[in-house]
């Protein structure tokens, strides 16, 4: 426990822009019940408007990839030691990491070491790869909040303690940007159909995934000549190199998916926002050569796409590597587009990964943990 009569401080580590958004909402029910906890870590724009003091961006942090983090293992070395100095100097009451498991674990493990308690959110994608992973998040982690419902016993039988949350994506206020505004925003009759286009939020994801997405959205005009083709851009991301495209472009993905007739989708948590959106959607991924080599040889599991793995099935079409080009896009995306029984079973399909992924609240009961933790801890 640090001096008597500080405030109490948390350790908060955030690298991605999912990560930042859920990590926001936390920190904002907290601090409504307990104005005084100061927070300090890793996060991106939305933790940093609530105050958070942060050490980096995320646009050092978002790196992905087998080789692409090999490549910046300097400066994780650098984080590394300072998160340790930080609970090494006894200011630190509790660690909430979220996500980002490559470093997060790392820094649970030292937080354990030294008795300052690891609130764990969103757990690393054990039942993928990295099985070994389950049984050190059980002994670092004093609690553990997952947010797929098939995720507690994994943990379970490894001795920790979990709680399924809910998804936090579920919680959303579905009533922001109706589908109207967005298309007065975007200068978009009332009647045109719509086609969201999620490339990723990272630069490696766009390279790899802007142009064929682009191209599959042009092939499907010339099938459907009133469709717009509608770019979503994820937070931190710069906006210009969408617009170049030639494409309307906008911030309110979940509104665009809302809104569309149907959706082209990178891997993710894109794909539970479609699901969640009920738009038909096909995904794509495509990585380094070298990255995917080893990915096929680690990971076990039959599906890439979330929404397919809450729904224990092929919900949705997945286009990974060379297959990822406009015309193959294109393809799988056309029969989604009209009426028939391939976008009726597929929006059938989504409804039920909607209830599979829980109700509203999931923030609040994350906080509701963070708050225990630290009155178990006298702060």
């Amino acid at each position: 426990m640090g001096e008597e009569g500080r405030a109490p401080r948390v350790l908060i580590l955030a690298g991605e822009a999912s990560g930042d958004h859920h990590a926001a909402r936390v920190v904002e029910t907290v601090s409504a019940r307990r104005p005084e906890v100061e927070w300090v870590g890793l996060g991106g724009p939305e933790l940093e408007a609530l105050g958070v003091e942060t050490w980096a961006g995320l646009d050092r942090l978002a790196v992905m990839g087998f080789v692409e983090v090999i490549r910046h293992l300097g400066f994780f070395r650098k984080l590394e030691k300072r998160a340790v100095a930080a609970l090494d100097s006894g200011a630190i009451d509790l660690v909430l990491a979220v996500d980002y498991p490559g470093f997060n674990l790392r820094i649970a493990r030292k937080a354990h070491d030294r008795g300052v308690p690891v609130l764990f959110y969103v757990a690393p994608q054990v039942w993928a790869w990295k099985s070994h992973r389950a049984k050190q998040l059980a002994d670092w982690a004093d609690r553990i909040a997952v947010i797929l419902p098939f995720e507690p016993p994994i943990f379970e039988a490894e001795g920790g303690d979990v709680e399924f949350v809910g998804h936090p994506l579920a919680e959303r206020d579905d009533a922001e940007s109706p589908s109207r505004e967005i298309r007065h925003d975007l200068g978009v009759a009332s009647d045109a159909p719509l086609l969201a286009l999620l490339p990723g939020s990272r630069a490696q994801e766009l390279d790899r995934h802007l142009d064929p997405f682009v191209d599959a959205a042009r092939r499907l005009r010339e099938l459907h000549p009133d469709l717009v083709p509608v770019l979503a851009v994820a937070p931190g991301v710069d906006g210009e190199r969408f617009r170049a495209t030639g494409l309307p472009v906008t911030a309110h993905t979940r509104a665009l998916l809302r809104a569309s007739r149907a959706a082209i989708v990178k891997s993710g948590t894109s794909t539970l926002e479609a699901a969640l959106a009920g738009v038909p959607f096909v995904m794509a991924y495509r990585t380094s050569f070298l990255t995917w080599a080893l990915a096929k040889r680690l990971v076990k599991v039959d599906h890439i796409a979330l929404a397919n793995l809450v729904a224990d099935r092929r919900v949705v079409p997945e286009l990974l590597q060379g297959d990822v080009t406009g015309q193959r896009l294109a393809d799988a995306v056309q029969p989604l587009m009209v009426d028939g029984e391939a976008r009726e079973v597929m929006l059938q399909d989504l409804e039920d990964v909607r209830r599979r992924l829980g109700g509203p609240g999931a923030s609040g009961r994350v906080a509701e943990m963070a708050l225990e933790l630290l009155e178990e801890r006298g702060r």
